[in-house]
């Protein structure tokens, strides 16, 4: 019976269940209908913008509260520093403005803007937890970047290195200054997160600063000064050259210093390096080389005939040239450490041959060739320069297969170094002139350098037939010998041979009364000479004299200055043989002119019929 009972109680729970639900529901669509049309035009509850409570305001009280209670846009505060200086904005000063109507739009969109079941957790959501939205903004950037671009005005300026300058002899200093730029885009962020959050804030301006390379030129400077504080005095360490010293001034030097700075990208770059203008002082340096420069000359040696062995006569002489690039550098040396007293630096220039060599070294073992030319009847201003020039030939060496050029061997010739006038062919006539006398040497070189059978590379004749070149030893004439003279007039006219052998050949010159002999001294090799000449032909008779007044000369006296020769052709031959074998062969074809005697006689002279006008 209980059990029965108990059954029927369940039955009736079971049955109300499905009623107190349906009841339940009911109740809560009534709540959710009444909440609904209670809220109909209004925010619900809990829904806020940033902290502004808009529960329950319809659109037009909401638009005003947030009117009234966000005035950020014009009322807020931002303010921005640099050291000392203070920059102050408000948010409407960066293009930030707030949307009263779409803030409140947004606002009463909460709950209403979806599927019942998502707008209804939205609204359960606002009601017992609350809802924040940000306001509504209109933001324009562009107004804060040119708010900031302002400012970067006032604040951004260059780097600039410390500068080191001359102005004639002044040191000039410009100090160095640190680079300094606002970060526009750092600014922009900062500026972004405070507006976002409508706070008052003050922010440091970031601001990037670059530091100049060079901030300190004031030891350079001090080297600077130091350098244009005396003249630079070079100097050369031979003291018995008698050349220098040179003193260049400090307003000269200035020009001629460079103040230099390593390029961006190099190791060092960060100080002032203070130079020599290397291109300046080559040309300053250039125009002393040329004075001060001591060409190697070889020893001079005659050989012994008794013993043999080469005897010095003349010691060799050690070259040197001016090394430019050694002197710029030490020079630079000597300025950078305070000095201004530089010695020269100098290449040496060793001689081929010097006092210690021998004959067996060289292949002087024996006399190769001598030969030997006469002039009877010549006057000691001639027998002078004859004895002037050859002594520039004694002693001298020719190293093997070089082209020996006899105007270069001779040099300059004047009455500074030793020569007289006398008689020289110029042009069209024979007049005194310093040096007359010379082509006696050229002529002797010229036979000796001939008939050794040497290669001759440059031989000039006389104008005409000149009777000291076909004398012999007994003073008579030799026609044969016409044709084997030769003239040099320095430095125009020359005499060239080669020593084509693989012996050096020694050279040595003696002068006797009224004759030269050349002497080659080298290694024989075997090389012999044949020869032909035709003499002179086509002879063509010299002109009758011809007298000319003098008004210096007394009446009566009568003075001959030019001498009568006939002129004719010549061809010489030769061959040069060396055993079976033929070195070479060659010839010279000499011309000489008719030449007229001529006479130069006092005013009121009686002179013989010449025949000529």
């Amino acid at each position: 019976m209980q059990s029965k009972n108990q059954k029927q109680v369940f039955l009736r729970i079971i049955r109300a269940i499905p009623i107190s639900l349906l009841v339940f529901l009911v109740i809560v669509i009534m709540l959710l209908i009444t909440f609904n049309v209670v809220y109909a035009d209004r925010i619900y509850p809990g829904v806020h913008i940033l902290d502004v409570d808009l529960s329950g305001f319809s659109r037009e009280e909401a638009n005003q509260h947030l009117a009234e209670a966000l005035m950020y846009t014009y009322e807020g505060q931002l303010v921005f520093t640099y050291q000392d200086q203070v920059w102050n904005a408000r948010p409407v000063d960066l293009g930030y403005l707030m949307d009263p109507a779409s803030s409140t739009q947004q606002a009463l969109e909460v709950g209403r803007n979806g599927w019942f079941p998502t707008n209804l957790i939205e609204k359960v959501r606002a009601w017992f937890t609350g809802v924040a939205l940000p306001p509504m903004v209109y933001y324009d950037q562009r107004m804060a970047l040119s708010f900031f671009q302002n400012i970067a005005g006032a604040i951004d300026q260059p780097v600039q290195e410390a500068r080191l300058s001359l102005e004639g002899t002044e040191v000039v200093v410009a100090p160095g200054q640190i680079g300094r730029e606002l970060d526009i885009p750092a600014m922009l962020t900062l500026a972004d997160t405070a507006l976002n959050y409508m706070q008052n804030v003050e922010l440091p301006l970031v601001v990037k600063e670059t530091p100049p390379v060079i901030s300190d030129v004031g030891t350079q400077a001090e080297l600077a000064r130091e350098m244009l504080s005396a003249p630079l005095v070079l100097n050369d360490p031979d003291t018995s050259s008698g050349e220098g010293p040179w003193t260049i001034s400090p307003s000269d030097l200035a020009p001629m210093l460079m103040i230099t700075h390593g390029a961006e990208g190099e190791a060092d770059n960060s100080n002032y390096e203070i130079t020599l203008n290397e291109d300046l002082f080559r040309i300053y340096l250039n125009g002393l080389a040329p004075g001060l420069q001591i060409k190697p000359i070889n020893s001079r040696f005659i050989f012994n005939d008794d013993t043999r062995l080469l005897e010095v006569i003349e010691p060799a002489v050690i070259g040197r040239n001016l090394d430019i690039e050694a002197t710029i550098t030490r020079i630079n040396e000597q300025l950078n450490s305070g000095g201004h007293s530089v010695s020269l630096v100098f290449e040496t220039l060793e001689p081929a041959v010097t006092d210690n060599s021998t004959g067996e070294e060289l292949g002087i073992t024996e006399l190769v060739h001598q030969e030997t030319s006469y002039f009877y009847g010549s006057d000691s201003a001639r027998i002078q320069n004859i004895r002037t020039a050859a002594g520039q030939f004694h002693g001298l060496l020719i190293p093997p297969g070089a082209t020996f050029s006899m105007s270069d061997a001779l040099g300059n010739i004047s009455l500074e170094n030793g020569y007289a006038e006398a008689l020289i062919i110029y042009g069209d006539q024979t007049i005194q002139g310093v040096g007359g006398g010379v082509c006696q040497v050229s002529t002797t070189l010229f036979r000796a350098a001939f008939f050794a059978g040497f290669p001759i590379t440059e031989r000039h004749a006389h104008a005409y037939r000149v009777g000291y070149y076909e004398m012999r030893s007994n003073g008579t004439r030799d026609p044969n010998l016409a044709g084997l003279d030769a003239t040099v007039y320095v430095p125009i006219v020359d005499m060239k041979f080669i020593n084509d052998t693989d012996s050096w050949l020694l050279m040595e010159t003696y002068l006797g009364s009224y004759s030269l002999t050349w002497k080659f001294y080298s290694t024989s090799d075997g090389r012999a000479v044949d020869w032909e000449t035709t003499g002179p032909t086509d002879i063509v008779p010299a002109p009758k004299p011809l007298y000319r007044e003098n008004p210096d000369l007394d009446k009566g006296d009568i003075k001959q200055v030019d001498y009568a020769a006939d002129g004719a052709n010549i061809y010489v031959t030769r061959t040069v043989i060396k055993g079976e074998t033929i070195l070479f062969s060659d010839s010279f074809y000499t011309q000489f002119r008719p030449w007229q005697a001529i006479y130069e006689y006092g005013p009121g002279t009686d002179i013989p019929d010449s025949g000529d006008d």
